[in-house]
C-alpha cells in the first residue's frame, strides 16, 4: 500500500472522528466556547503521545506510521503535530525555535485568519 493510501485511509477515520466528537461536545456544552474543537484537540495531543511513545518502543512500519501520525491524527486535528513538533524542538534544546513555532503558528494563524475575513469584506 502506497504511503498516499495509508494517509487517506486515515483521513476518512480521523475527519469522521472530528465531526462526530466535535459535535457530540457540542450538544452536550452549547454555547459560543468552541468545547467540540477544544475536545478534540486535547484528546488528538494524547493520542499522538501515547503513539509516539509506544512506536519508540517497537518498529512500526513506514507505512504504519503514515496511517495514524499523518492520516488519522493529521486529519482528526494538525494541532496533535503541532503539540509533538514543540515538544521534539525542546526536547532537541531548541528553545527559541519553539517558542517561535508556538507564537507563529498561533499569532500568525490569527493574524492570517483576520486578513483573509478582511480581505473578503473589502
Amino acid at each position: 500500500m502506497s504511503h498516499l493510501v495509508s494517509v487517506a485511509c486515515g483521513a476518512v477515520l480521523g475527519a469522521s472522528g472530528r465531526y462526530l466528537l466535535t459535535g457530540w461536545v457540542s450538544r452536550a456544552l452549547p454555547g459560543v466556547f468552541p468545547w467540540g474543537t477544544l475536545a478534540v484537540n486535547w484528546l488528538g495531543c494524547l493520542v499522538i503521545g501515547l503513539a509516539w511513545g509506544a512506536s519508540q518502543r517497537a518498529l512500526w512500519s513506514p507505512q504504519l506510521r503514515t496511517f495514524l501520525f499523518i492520516g488519522i491524527l493529521g486529519s482528526f486535528t494538525t494541532f496533535s503535530s503541532f503539540g509533538l513538533e514543540t515538544l521534539q524542538l525542546l526536547r532537541g534544546g531548541e528553545g527559541g525555535r519553539a517558542l517561535l513555532y508556538v507564537l507563529g503558528s498561533n499569532l500568525g494563524g490569527f493574524v492570517l485568519v483576520w486578513l483573509g475575513l478582511t480581505l473578503v469584506r473589502a
